[in-house]
């Protein structure tokens, strides 16, 4: 999976015009394709020698190929290029999306969705494994190339993989805007690299395109019998990028990420891999390495060194992608709000998350110590993105059925067709539970619970609040009736409109006994689209003269921002000067209790986050100079 906005500078969310098409489609080479890109360093290599490789003889090498053919077609070409990347929120992609897509408005509709909505979230913690696992088997296997110019650097491969993958890391407070630009040349590179590789072994072998039949998949199972089955989780390894095509789409559009996938990246990724072939045909000893014995004596080290660069641009569009996923889930609501920099003036997709970055730098030295191979790690590789492509599937279906009208039957057929294949691989990965693909499912189990317990925890607080708040009406009817003293400025109170009056304002009735002259009830609101229409951004109800409330939407891929909420009040006839200006926000203690709600340990885990969570000021870029926090204690 990547979401990696931080890697074009040179992208948009709209489709480009004929002058720029080329140009963004070679940007899309260098962030949508890492990781499908880079299958070819193992994924044959694994089918055939791999802990339930097949023996190399012709048939298994034909039926290896064509599963691998068919597999590029039918989950890359139809499944997410023809089918599932018409499932955009304004233009936004990825699972994240498609599970706001599935997400009703009301209340009541949103309980009967909610088990649709937690096959999402799981569905989104996964990712996460993914995004460790990723950059330690993409490198690692790179350096393993070093292996094959001389034994000598055999001990070193470990420690060389950690190298880079520190500097991968530290570089990402930098952001990507300034080696952006490389990306997609050197990918670009890289895929004529497969492809001239491929066709080479291809010419002296031209028997191998019989794989294209699928006849040869066919036998291959009926040879093998059920180790035929344990096989395909290592033929998966070569679509395991094909989320990242739909995660991207919001930064690169639909119609050049099809251009890069059928003018360039589907050829090379077929030459390669039936030049690999080729050469296990030939030779049955190169299933050891069918990748690095493509190349002349003389150009190995190149292809190590160019190998390495493509697994760490790979791997930089999945760190980005675990980025672009944390911010859409934060703005969602389903995490506590982190610390979230901005790497370019220019682009807004352009983040960097610090705490996450070091979590994923230590996951993958520790994959990488742990596992100490490749071929060891691609046990724990597949798990996570099968089962994240089964929810895929199912949620696709239920936005064709309900969103766009399908006919039911249309519906069936197409997802019973894709499930198919989506089922076969993830029964075929879930094999790998014992020997390494229990890490991604536990990073995804712990990531769930944060998520869900962060989500419940804020419904269960705003009916905590709202027990111990007003409505605005009898506030609006307090001030009118009583004597309150009223002082200079205007005063902003954030809040959420379901929890009546913000408890800020009324602490600060209740302990300072006044209210400033102007009073602004101010509710920020993430909608369940990417982003918002301009006309559909600011809602002003005039309560009394003196008091309005505002609520303010924002798409979960825009920036909540309160001083350019203020400033689209203009238009509205309201002026609110900042220099006169405070803004009062509540900050609660929470405790957890044994009142009905959520469960003891699960209300803990609530106060941790919430206490741990990124200040509302910094968040919401309200200026700290013109704060005033008031404290309560919240019994959950």
């Amino acid at each position: 999976m990547s979401s990696a906005a931080a890697a074009a500078s040179t992208t948009t969310t709209h489709t480009p015009g004929h002058g720029r098409l080329l140009t963004v489609s070679l940007a899309a080479l260098g962030v949508v394709y890492g990781d499908i890109g880079t299958s070819p360093l193992y994924a044959m290599r694994e089918s055939l020698h791999g802990a339930h490789g097949v023996a190399p003889t012709a048939a298994n090498v034909l039926g290896l190929l064509s599963l691998i053919v068919w597999a590029l077609i039918i989950v890359v070409s139809i499944k997410y290029l023809v089918f599932v990347m018409r499932a955009d929120n304004c233009g936004e992609g990825g699972i994240i999306a498609l599970t706001a897509l599935v997400t009703p408005t009301s209340a009541t509709a949103r309980r009967r969705r909610r088990v649709l909505v937690l096959v999402g979230l799981f569905g989104a913690s996964l990712l996460y494994g993914d995004s460790m696992i990723t950059p330690a088997i993409s490198v690692l296997s790179a350096v393993e190339g070093l292996e094959m110019a001389t034994p000598i650097f055999r001990p070193y491969v470990v420690p060389f993989t950690i190298a880079i993958l520190v500097g991968l890391f530290a570089v990402q407070s930098r952001g990507t805007a300034r080696i952006g630009s490389i990306f997609g040349p050197v990918m670009a590179l890289w895929f004529a690299t497969l492809g001239v590789l491929g066709a080479a072994q291809v010419v002296r072998h031209p028997g191998v395109l019989a794989a294209v039949n699928p006849i040869h998949g066919v036998q291959f199972f009926a040879a093998n019998g059920g180790h035929g089955f344990l096989v395909l989780g290592s033929v998966f390894l070569v679509v395991t990028g094909g989320e990242a095509l739909y995660a991207d789409m919001g930064h690169f559009g639909l119609r050049p990420i099809r251009i890069s996938w059928f003018a360039f990246v589907f050829p090379a990724l077929l030459l390669n891999y039936f030049g690999q072939g080729a050469l296990v045909l030939q030779d049955a000893a190169a299933a050891e390495h069918p990748f690095f014995l493509l190349a002349p004596p003389w150009a190995l080290l190149p292809l190590v060194g160019l190998s390495t660069l493509a697994t760490v641009i790979a791997s930089q569009a999945v760190i980005s992608g675990a980025f672009s996923l944390t911010r859409q889930a934060v703005q969602l609501g389903y995490l506590p709000r982190v610390d979230i920099e901005h790497t370019s003036d220019v682009q807004a997709g352009q983040i960097y998350i610090p705490g996450l970055n070091w979590v994923l730098m230590v996951a993958c030295i520790g994959l990488v110590i742990g596992f100490g191979s490749s071929s060891r790690l691609a046990s724990a590789y597949g798990v996570a993105v099968t089962t994240d492509m089964v929810f895929t599937t199912i949620l696709f279906a239920v936005v064709a059925r309900d969103r766009w009208k399908w006919g039911l039957a249309s519906v069936i057929a197409l997802a019973a067709a894709l499930l198919v294949v989506d089922l076969g691989f993830w029964g075929a990965s879930l094999l790998k539970i014992p020997s390494g693909g229990w890490f991604p499912l536990l990073v995804a189990g712990a990531v769930f619970i944060v998520m869900t317990t962060w989500n419940s925890g804020r419904g269960l607080l705003a009916e905590r609040l709202a027990e111990r708040s007003m409505s605005v009406d009898e506030l609006v009817e307090l001030l009118q009736r009583s004597a309150v003293a009223r002082v200079p400025g205007t005063a902003v109170y954030l809040g959420r409109p379901e929890t009546g009056v913000p408890q800020a304002l009324l602490q600060n009735l209740r302990h300072n006994k006044i209210v400033h002259e102007r009073v602004v009830l101010l509710a920020m609101r993430t909608a369940s689209e990417a982003r918002i229409a301009e006309e559909e951004r600011v809602t002003v109800e005039r309560l009394t003269p003196d008091v309005t409330r505002v609520v303010a939407r924002h798409g979960f891929a825009e920036e909540p921002e309160v001083p350019a909420v203020l400033e689209r009040l203009r238009s509205q006839g309201i002026e609110i000067d900042l220099a006169q200006t405070t803004f009062f926000l509540g900050r609660e203690t929470l405790l957890a209790t044994s009142r009905p709600g959520m469960a003891i340990w699960r209300e803990r885990l609530f106060g941790l986050l919430s206490r741990n969570a990124r200040r509302a000021t910094s968040y919401f870029k309200i200026p700290p100079e013109r704060v005033c926090e008031l404290g309560a204690e919240i019994e959950l």
